[in-house]
């Protein structure tokens, strides 16, 4: 657990700089454009590159060492954010002003190809807390991940806005290159215990589904492993043979699918939202307020655990969401905002943790990162597909709608007055679509099937025993 924590602290150090710089791009990018359809872009495109990229990801963690995983991900994110800076200083002040601008979408383009690496940061740390923590105490230690996340969030929520506000992208991105840095050097001081990688043979296609020995295959200090073939070593019929073959996992993971879906109105909307109401500043506060919803829910499942039936617990959170999410904007008052926004954060390291300690219990370690990484693939392809259909619709439709069209008058009863009430209907129908899906889900065999195979698999992992990992 000593190993756990300092990695924790490690993910720590890196979340606060790169959600530094993301959310700060996000708020320099909508502050300079006005354009709802650019952040629309920018956000749905996230998703897209880490939908395209989660598989390899999840590839390379399975076949590294957890740590060097860790490393090489925090090298290419540092030369990332070093390249956009090069672009901010080599171009003059004006070719970042416009959305026609090739050097506008290049030093966006970077910066976001530097956040979406730090995903496979990410799905290293699901396997460690496999690695390094025991069964019984999986779901505690997702809870301080959620918590570690919510602290990230919080930090960066209200130091993005003030820098972007008082100090502008470039002392900003000055700013995330220093901090990124630390973060490296800090990280190569920790020790992960994993004396062998333990990967799944391809040649097998039960591989995953069946209780056979893993192949154990020494580090190597240095060199590439044997070439192989891309698809052997993605391995994609294994992994999706491994989810198969646990009843009830293929449904979850399209639930959270559909769940992204909708959520990608969120995405697309809620900076607009937030930035309509008050300046970047202040709304760089409410969400460093607000997310301290993440480290009260993350502290609490980290003492209570996620109870008998995470599965259950996935989905009773949905329900909250969907009622916050379609209730949280249905008058125009950034209070309103912020107190909807505070209770979400509360809940979603729960829905996190639930999802994480499903799929550590009952996929076995040796796929775990192809099949995190495929599940993240799955999940967040759905995100940018709705963002980017989000986006438009509500510019050029909705939002003209609500303030001079029949909208306001229609269903002012409903959503009250105000400039914003485009984006609020937008909010109360994706709240009222998760709603109705989370009801159903309730109903289906694959709920009461995955939640029975979880309370009868428990799983341990042999990999890390022996001498300390670099």
């Amino acid at each position: 657990m000593k190993n756990f924590h300092h990695v924790l602290v490690n993910t720590l150090l890196a979340n606060v700089t790169t959600s530094f710089l993301w959310f700060a791009l996000t708020f320099w990018i909508y502050l300079e454009t006005r354009s709802v359809l650019a952040t629309g872009i920018v956000g749905g495109g996230y998703m897209a590159m880490v939908a395209v990229c989660s598989m390899a990801f999840g590839v390379i963690v399975d076949h590294n060492r957890k740590k060097k995983v860790m490393v090489y991900a925090q090298i290419t994110t540092l030369c990332s954010y070093l390249l956009a800076a090069g672009i901010w200083l080599a171009l003059p002040d004006d070719a970042f002003l416009h959305i026609s601008s090739p050097a506008f979408w290049a030093f966006i383009g970077v910066i976001l190809a530097g956040s979406v690496v730090e995903n496979m940061r990410n799905i290293a740390l699901s396997t460690t807390v496999t690695l390094l923590v025991p069964d019984d105490r999986r779901d505690k230690a997702n809870g301080l991940v959620g918590m570690v996340q919510g602290i990230a969030f919080m930090v960066t929520s209200v130091f993005s806005g003030l820098s972007i506000g008082y100090l502008g992208m470039g002392a900003t991105l000055l700013i995330a290159l220093l901090a990124t840095g630390i973060a490296l050097v800090h990280l190569v001081t920790i020790a992960i215990p994993e004396d062998t990688i333990v990967t799944a043979t391809p040649a097998d296609p039960t591989a995953g589904a069946a209780p056979q020995e893993p192949a154990r295959t020494p580090d190597r200090a240095a060199g590439p492993e044997p070439a192989a073939s891309l698809r052997q070593r993605i391995d994609l019929s294994g992994s999706i043979a491994a989810i198969r073959s646990v009843p009830g996992l293929i449904a979850l993971l399209l639930f959270s699918c559909f769940n992204n879906l909708v959520g990608g109105v969120y995405m697309a909307l809620m900076d607009p939202y937030g930035l309509e109401l008050m300046s970047a500043q202040a709304w760089g506060l409410v969400l460093g307020v607000t997310s301290v919803g993440f480290i009260v829910g993350g502290g609490i499942i980290a003492r209570t655990g996620l109870g008998h039936n995470p599965v259950r617990t996935l989905l009773m959170v949905n329900i909250g969401v969907a009622l916050v999410g379609a209730c949280f904007a249905i008058r125009e008052s950034w209070l309103l905002f912020a107190v909807g926004i505070f209770i979400y954060m509360c809940m979603m390291p729960a829905a996190e943790a639930a999802e994480q300690t499903i799929l550590q219990r009952v996929v076995p370690f040796e796929r775990q990162g192809r099949v995190f990484g495929f599940a993240q693939s799955l999940e967040t392809a759905a995100a940018p597909i709705s963002a980017f259909l989000v986006a438009p619709i509500a510019e050029f439709a909705v939002i003209p709608w609500m303030r001079d069209g029949s909208g306001r008058q229609l269903l002012g009863w409903l959503l009250g007055g105000g400039d914003t009430r485009g984006i609020a209907l937008m909010f109360l129908l994706a709240g009222l679509v998760m709603l109705i899906a989370v009801g159903l889900a309730f109903t289906t065999p694959q709920y009461r099937n995955l939640s029975a195979h979880y309370a009868g698999t428990r799983q341990s992992i042999p990999a890390a025993e022996g001498p300390l990992g670099e």
